[in-house]
């Protein structure tokens, strides 16, 4: 099974290098992309053999005790889930995907400050307001963004973006994320819509009991970050280390703002955050669950 596997892995590959890398109707970007394509590529049989370690799929000839009891069933559901594997793969690193990050990653920068004041005085009067609802809220978001896409691989969740807001109505949302494009990298407010990148994008939203007191001391500390500098942290994604304080990402970020006025219910490093584990982790029910909002929802 291992030997089909990687046999079909190598004819995609092959397909694609004849098809894709050296057709004739690439111009230099496009030759570019695809040439970083097929480098990623050769990872690919790596990240499969990992995958399928972690689920324990059975890709091994029974042995005469087991041969009794395993059935075609079994067969069925271990090649519907190496498909699964590559379909996803396949989507993951699509030509739209790759360019789109390429482009992305020149404005990123994890070792200086390069998001300063994205947040306005309009955005934490707004906050401040909300002293009165003592909760915090702890959104998780399917978003379907090509970064989301690409860490999906390697968290293998769905939901692979968290956020804060100090309101029930989500007026209030902020996060480490890509500035959208209109900001810097970094700490930024979010909006509703910038959630809904694929067709069955969602969010979760749950709530967190907070005195007020708690809540002002974490909007006040955000309110620092925004003014002395941020910037977010792709390489502590790999490395799971943040070179400077303000450098962060999303999780990372929620786990920090919880912890800073003990409102946070486990114990990890917060480099090694996932965006689920505020959701899995919550083994003494901490948190509450509100709605979730599925988009584009027929």
């Amino acid at each position: 099974m291992y030997t089909l596997l990687y046999g079909m892995i190598f004819v995609w590959q092959t397909i694609y290098n004849n098809e894709v890398i050296f057709s004739k109707e690439n111009n230099i970007f496009t030759a570019l992309i695809s040439r970083i394509v097929g480098s990623i590529m050769v990872l690919i049989p790596i990240m499969v053999e990992g995958i399928i370690s972690e689920r324990s799929i059975k890709l091994y000839m029974p042995s005469v005790q087991d041969i009794r009891v395993f059935t075609f069933h079994e067969l069925v559901h271990n090649i519907n889930s190496i498909t699964a594997i590559l379909e996803h793969g396949r989507h993951t690193f699509s030509e739209k995907n790759i360019e789109a990050l390429v482009k992305d990653l020149p404005r990123h920068h994890a070792f200086r400050y390069i998001n300063k004041g994205s947040l306005t005085d309009a955005y934490f009067e707004l906050a401040y307001k909300t002293l009165e609802d003592q909760n915090m809220y702890i959104i998780i978001s399917n978003t379907g963004s090509p970064a989301s896409e690409i860490i999906s691989l390697f968290t293998k969740k769905q939901y692979n973006h968290v956020s804060l807001s100090f309101a029930k109505e989500l007026k209030t949302i902020v996060s480490y994320n890509g500035g959208e494009k209109i900001y810097p990298p970094g700490l930024n407010m979010e909006m509703i819509k910038y959630f809904n990148k694929k067709q069955d994008a969602s969010i979760v939203v749950y709530s967190l009991t907070a005195t007020p007191e708690k809540k002002k001391k974490i909007i006040d500390k955000i309110k620092e970050i925004n003014e002395q500098g941020n910037a977010y942290n792709i390489l502590g994604l790999i490395l799971k280390n943040s070179f400077r304080p303000n450098i962060m990402f999303c999780s990372q970020f929620v786990y920090k703002m919880l912890k800073l006025v003990d409102l946070h219910y486990f114990e990890k490093k917060d480099g090694e955050i996932k965006p689920t584990d505020l959701v899995e982790l919550d083994y003494s029910r901490k948190l509450n669950y509100e709605y979730k909002i599925q988009f584009n929802e027929i």
